[in-house]
């Protein structure tokens, strides 16, 4: 399956993921939770001059961050990947999400007063994009960012996710725990609570599965 691994190759890849997602290497970095500076050129050898190679912690991190799989990476690896494949997203800000009217009840988007942004494409047709404001977010998504949401997409623990209440409430959150009853929801953000829902009380829980930064 990486047959043609090789040291440039993966670097390559990298680069391309970055690109594709209309992120530097620096901010792939950080959208996954490494130092800035982990896939920088300077970075790729050794003071003795000798290979060094990303981690596959490091690769893992940038997959999930970019929700790509193994699979699309392997294509980037081996260059068989589409090299400008965007397509236009529906896109409103983050606090016209908890107005009526943009959503039906399983969280998929409908109706009209949405914009739309070109964005690297994803499998989910039903994907849409929701524009950050505020410091609720902060340090992961800063004011003006972009995060893609994709209600057909599993969700499974730690994953980030976009959740509507029952009330209109807006909440971008980490996945912590899950129950016939209960969600268990950590904020992105240390300033802000934990907030513990009644399943009742959740109209509908889409995970982020990629962030302009």
């Amino acid at each position: 399956m990486l047959g043609n691994l090789s040291h440039p190759r993966l670097w390559a890849a990298i680069d391309e993921l970055a690109r594709v997602h209309g992120l530097s290497v620096s901010g792939l970095a950080k959208a996954a939770g490494l130092d800035p500076t982990s896939f920088n050129k300077s970075k790729r050898v050794t003071p003795e001059g000798r290979p060094r190679w990303p981690s596959t912690e490091s690769l893992a991190r940038v997959l999930d961050a970019t929700g790509s799989s193994l699979d699309e990476f392997v294509m980037l690896v081996d260059g068989r990947a589409a090299r400008n494949r965007v397509r236009p997203v529906p896109l409103i800000g983050l606090a016209q999400a908890g107005s009526g009217g943009y959503f039906d009840d399983a969280g998929f988007p409908v109706g009209g007063g949405w914009d739309e942004v070109s964005l690297p494409d994803v499998q989910d047709e039903n994907a849409y994009a929701l524009e950050v404001s505020g410091d609720s977010m902060l340090p992961v998504y800063r004011d003006g960012d972009v995060i893609v949401v994709s209600p057909a997409a599993s969700l499974r623990k730690g994953d980030r996710v976009v959740v509507k209440t029952m009330d209109g409430e807006v909440l971008a959150k980490v996945l912590a725990r899950q129950s016939e009853k209960r969600v268990e929801l950590h904020s992105l953000n240390p300033t802000f609570e934990t907030r513990v829902l009644k399943t009742e009380e959740i109209l509908w829980m889409a995970r982020i599965i990629w962030a302009s930064q």
